[in-house]
């Protein structure tokens, strides 16, 4: 099996043991991304749509790092505070997956770390890491 680990100044930093993403046989798996703006340790402004943009921008950031995109996503898991968020989250979320959109689960959770209003991981389809 080949395994490597993708890590990018695109999105946050991992804020505890785990890895941004994962490329495995051929795969791309990301963590959970929330609305953490990369460099900073603060969350984006805003309620769940402001937040959905910040998190799929953090997941594009893992995604394109790991030789894959958007395009390639095969599979995501939304994860939301409160399900009465899901048509501004899914809004958002047709605005970046409107061609062909991956399979999705979506469930509403008792919390997310530092509070945030929504999560998003992804499966994709991967390429080569970028280069440094």
């Amino acid at each position: 099996m080949s395994r490597e680990v993708v890590v990018t100044s695109r999105a946050p930093e991992a804020i505890g043991p785990y890895s941004q993403g994962v490329l495995a046989n051929g795969f791309l798996y990301t963590a959970g991304q929330i609305a953490l703006i990369p460099g900073e340790k603060r969350i984006q402004e805003g309620g769940v749509a402001e937040q959905t943009r910040r998190v799929l921008e953090n997941l594009k950031g893992v995604l394109e790092a790991g030789g894959s995109s958007l395009e390639n996503v095969v599979k995501t898991t939304v994860f939301l505070r409160d399900m009465n968020d899901f048509p501004a989250m899914n809004q958002v979320y047709a605005t970046y997956f409107s061609k062909g959109p991956p399979a999705r689960s979506t469930v509403a959770v008792a919390g997310l770390p530092m509070g945030v209003l929504v999560e998003i991981d992804a499966v994709a389809v991967a390429g080569s890491l970028e280069k440094k």
